[in-house]
């Protein structure tokens, strides 16, 4: 998001160590089946078209559970995030257009639950991201092109 190991929230942190959890068991439940049919030669062509999607979820799964090790590998990596600019898993505080100031959370993941978050692929988030205070950054609404001020960062 920034071109650099990017650090990782606690919030986002557990979420995909939920969700790396479930996909190792989904992914050993799949891998069961694949293992328990394994040897039945008197199959149909239904029968390994079925093993055939089995297979394939599989390797979705082992790409996912890839993707979240080493996304949990950089977030480590990284460290905590800068107190001079925004990046993902930043605290801002952001003054819009129309004067009204608020705290949020540069986050990577989002969270229906937390009102404060601005996911940093989000147009708000982008344009926040390498931002310091005092920088006005201009991004796009539903209503048209608007500006906000980083007031602070940390």
């Amino acid at each position: 998001m920034t071109g650099g190991p990017e650090p990782l929230s606690t919030a986002a942190r557990a979420a995909l160590e939920r969700e790396l959890a479930d996909l190792r068991t989904e992914r050993e439940a799949v891998a069961a089946t694949l293992r328990d049919g394994g040897g039945d030669e008197t199959g149909d062509r239904a029968d390994q078209a079925d093993e055939l999607q089995r297979a394939d979820e599989l390797d979705r799964l082992d790409g996912r559970v890839s993707e979240i090790e080493g996304r949990l590998r950089e977030g480590a990596a990284a460290g905590a995030p800068s107190t001079d600019t925004v990046g993902v898993g930043s605290g801002v505080t952001v003054r819009f257009a129309d004067g009204t100031e608020s705290a949020l959370h540069v986050g990577e993941l989002a969270n229906a639950l937390d009102a404060t978050l601005v996911t940093a692929d989000s147009p708000l988030g982008r344009a926040l991201l390498g931002h310091g205070a005092g920088d006005t950054v201009t991004y796009d609404t539903p209503d048209g092109r608007t500006t906000a001020v980083v007031v602070s960062v940390g």
